[in-house]
């Protein structure tokens, strides 16, 4: 929101960032890029409006750039998908994530400790957070889970199980892997044992019928040659 004190056709000079002093790990990037792309296809396929984006900052009070969240995925509902922003000015848009997902990093307080309360601030409908090194500490944990009860973001799930049901999404965020190749997936069933596809799964499940029909085709065709030399 603004400052009532200002005017608010006044310039704003205020600098807002748009990135994070301290990157996060390869690891942190890759989860977070794959999941983007799925939650963005799997909202789109429901005829859901949204823009789904990442590593982005998302400002809620103008003149006050410390007032700030950047979610490694975000969900931003009706919202046209091909906006154009730099960074989100949410006096400007009038929107409030619906999701937001963070990948525990090197600053592990900020996505156990500091996010949870941004986003309890700032109106979030729901915050997951994937910690991909949870055994590093008894305290922490491969997922936590914060919902909007009563107007308050409040945690209600803490598991290093695999997987946790998103309210917002409708479906399940699964890991799978291991090591570097650790990565976030939707899945669906009563269980989330269904992963929803990738791109490049689609397309090689869409390659391999084509080789399958081209062959049942080719072996139809010899069948036809066959009888046709009787």
């Amino acid at each position: 929101m603004a400052d009532p004190a200002r005017r608010p056709d006044a310039p704003d000079p205020t600098f807002y960032p748009e990135s994070e002093k301290v990157p996060d790990p390869p690891l942190n990037r890759k989860v977070g890029v794959l999941l983007e792309e799925l939650v963005r296809r799997w909202l789109a396929e429901r005829g859901e409006t949204a823009y789904v984006g990442g590593d982005q900052f998302i400002y809620w009070v103008q003149y006050q750039p410390t007032r700030a969240i950047a979610p490694d995925v975000y969900v931003l509902p009706g919202i046209d998908p091909e906006t154009d922003v730099r960074v989100w000015k949410l006096w400007e848009h009038a929107v409030v994530p619906s999701l937001a997902v963070e990948v525990v990093g090197l600053d592990v307080r900020k996505d156990y400790e500091v996010a949870p309360l941004r986003c309890e601030e700032i109106g979030v409908r729901e915050l997951v957070v994937y910690d991909p090194d949870h055994t590093d500490g008894a305290e922490r944990a491969r997922f936590q889970v914060w919902r909007r009860r009563r107007g308050t973001l409040v945690r209600v799930e803490r598991t290093d199980t695999d997987r946790v049901r998103s309210a917002v999404l409708g479906c399940f965020i699964r890991e799978v892997g291991s090591g570097g190749r650790r990565r976030l997936r939707l899945a669906t069933g009563r269980h989330g044992e269904r992963l929803f596809p990738t791109v490049e799964e689609l397309r090689e499940e869409e390659r391999r019928g084509r080789e399958e029909a081209e062959a049942e085709l080719a072996r139809l065709r010899a069948e036809v040659e066959a009888l046709r030399g009787r």
